[in-house]
């Protein structure tokens, strides 16, 4: 086919078997996050370019590299939102939500745009589930995020995984760890890769999160954040741990972790996923409780997770961990003749404002045809309505797994008989 345009690299076209399985892990994050009291928050995919370069970092590769950034017809400069958190606190501070009773708990589902060499699970259009707490600067509230993290992880049944935390201070540790790290990779400046090299006088930290093997092989030796903590910071990373150990939460304190986005402070955490001896992130977030400020905001502690929903089901179906088959169609009502289509088609209507799955012929295929199209979407049950099923008012259910046939009414008890020769089939 000469199509006049094709998917745009990067993007992404879910079909309906693959929608399914969407569908049901964001039921399954949203029924959890639901049960620690978590509420649905939609936000613009588009917001004013500022907001991201406040929020991420001017000197970040997003926003050097990857944003999706354009002017718009009246000349501003808008972006396509690289993830979720920014948008989320704009929307409430915007709206006054940081005047309601804390904390507030919100939750997402959006697509998010970067511009970076598409790889395997890895899209310029990728979906991120995010979980937001805001006006909560009790280590509880670190604590609870992961609790509900592994919650969400476990039921979905991801094996081989593991939780890393860290804590990367607050303003005023960073200062003198930014020093130490600094004067450390000054000394082995020459054998950094270039990015990183660029880092060293914007944002040295990231060099920790760098997966060239040299920069890897330097940060062994690097000073570590923790060394470097206040008594505050300490207490409160302290504070984190003990309350996992009590949740009986398995954990590694891993000082390397600092996260990609310059908003985060204080815990930080990743659950990792070992897959075929590469470790994968599915999930990470962390405190942000500065962020409220720089946006123009009052004081708003907060901390957030976000999870790649890509990513995730990459995983499961490397684990071959399936979710539970979509239901097929319960019954197909096929009409025998040109006379009983309306019958058909009326009949398929009323089960359909009962809830059942019901299809009928929309096609204008003659019985055969119709029966061979039943078998093709698997369906479960066929009812033929002809001409003298009309006139009498009765008509035979086909199972079509067995092949067995019950005779229903297809008067008021039309409803009332096909549920009963469900169990009748058994």
């Amino acid at each position: 086919m000469n199509l006049i345009a094709k998917r745009i690299r990067g993007m992404q076209d879910l079909l309906p078997v693959k929608s399914k399985e969407w569908e049901t892990l964001e039921k399954i994050m949203k029924e959890e996050a639901e049960v620690y009291g978590f509420k649905l928050i939609r936000t613009p995919v588009l917001e004013q370019t500022e907001l991201f370069e406040r929020s991420v970092g001017n000197e970040s590769d997003i926003v050097e590299k990857e944003m999706y950034t354009f002017k718009d017809k009246g000349d501003r400069s808008v972006t396509l939102r690289p993830e979720g958190t920014a948008g989320a606190l704009r929307a409430v501070l915007e709206n006054g939500l940081n005047n309601s009773p804390m904390p507030l708990k919100l939750m997402y589902i959006s697509s998010c745009y970067r511009y970076e060499k598409p790889q395997s699970g890895r899209y310029r259009e990728f979906f991120q589930f995010g979980l937001e707490v805001f006006g909560a600067p009790s280590p509880l509230a670190d604590a609870e995020l992961i609790c509900l993290a592994k919650s969400i992880l476990d039921r979905l049944t991801i094996k081989d995984l593991s939780l890393e935390i860290n804590s990367i201070g607050c303003k005023e540790c960073r200062k003198k760890y930014n020093e130490a790290i600094i004067k450390y990779f000054k000394e082995n400046e020459e054998n950094l890769c270039e990015t990183c090299q660029k880092r060293l006088e914007k944002n040295p930290m990231r060099i920790l999160d760098c997966k060239e093997k040299s920069c890897i092989n330097i940060s062994k030796n690097a000073p570590v954040i923790l060394d470097y903590l206040c008594e505050d910071c300490e207490a409160h990373f302290g504070a984190v741990k003990r309350y996992l150990d009590v949740m009986n939460i398995k954990y590694t304190v891993n000082s390397k972790i600092v996260r990609g986005l310059d908003y985060y402070s204080k815990t930080v955490f990743e659950f990792v996923c070992e897959l075929e001896s590469e470790k994968i992130t599915i999930c990470g977030g962390g405190r942000y409780d500065g962020l409220s400020k720089i946006m123009g905001g009052p004081e708003l502690s907060a901390i957030g997770l976000g999870m790649g929903m890509e990513r995730i089901l990459a995983v499961m179906e490397k684990q071959k961990i399936e979710f539970q088959k979509p239901e097929s169609i319960q019954i197909f009502i096929a009409n025998a003749d040109e006379k009983s289509k309306e019958k058909a088609f009326e009949l398929c209507e009323i089960m359909r404002k009962s809830s059942i799955m019901a299809e009928c012929n929309i096609c204008e295929r003659n019985l055969k045809s119709q029966m061979k199209y039943a078998n093709k979407i698997n369906v479960q049950f066929v009812l033929i309505i002809g001409e003298e099923e009309v006139q009498t008012k009765m008509a035979n259910l086909k199972d079509m797994a067995s092949g067995k046939e019950i005779q229903i009414s297809l008067e008021e008890d039309f409803i009332k008989d096909f549920l009963n020769a469900q169990f009748n089939f058994e």
